[in-house]
């Protein structure tokens, strides 16, 4: 991509880690987003877990747009009856970006085989902010910040952006 295609936008992100398990202290996924933004120079301004129920994740989200220009939401993207995170967020979003997903899925493949098709990762803008659903595992974090999220937060945040 041709750098005069990028504007100049302030990146700032937020963590939300959807579990009814998880705690600061064994929040792996959630630490690895936190450090991989970080060094890709990308301030974390906002951190939360909240359990798998509709209405809280929704409002966390709402919290995060408030506080980052990228918001990042792990765990609760699958088929049981607690995930629950794309019925959340999914309402939210002004426009999908469906090639997210769809990216996730194939080079979830090609690490994971079919069982990629379980997963249910979306991303959409919000009022010129990004966000992005993603699995919980650490691994599908990594996958989908560094090799996704990270190389294209600035593109996307310049297309969505009010002119």
């Amino acid at each position: 991509m041709e750098s005069n295609h990028l504007k100049p936008v302030m990146v700032t992100g937020a963590v939300i880690t959807v579990s009814s398990s998880r705690k600061p202290e064994n929040d792996t996924s959630g630490k690895t987003l936190i450090d991989l933004l970080s060094a890709a120079g990308i301030e974390v301004t906002h951190y939360a877990i909240v359990p798998d129920d509709l209405e809280q994740i929704r409002s966390e989200v709402h919290t995060a747009l408030s506080r980052a220009t990228c918001v990042i939401v792990t765990g609760g993207t699958g088929l049981t009856p607690d995930d629950v995170t794309i019925e959340a967020v999914a309402p939210l979003l002004e426009k999908t970006i469906d090639g997210f997903g769809e990216l996730f899925r194939l080079k979830s493949y090609e690490e994971i085989g079919t069982s990629a098709i379980l997963s249910r990762a979306i991303a959409g803008i919000v009022a010129g902010r990004v966000v992005f659903c993603i699995p919980g595992s650490t691994k599908a974090v990594t996958l989908a910040a560094q090799e996704i999220i990270i190389p294209e937060i600035r593109h996307i945040l310049t297309h969505a952006s009010p002119r």
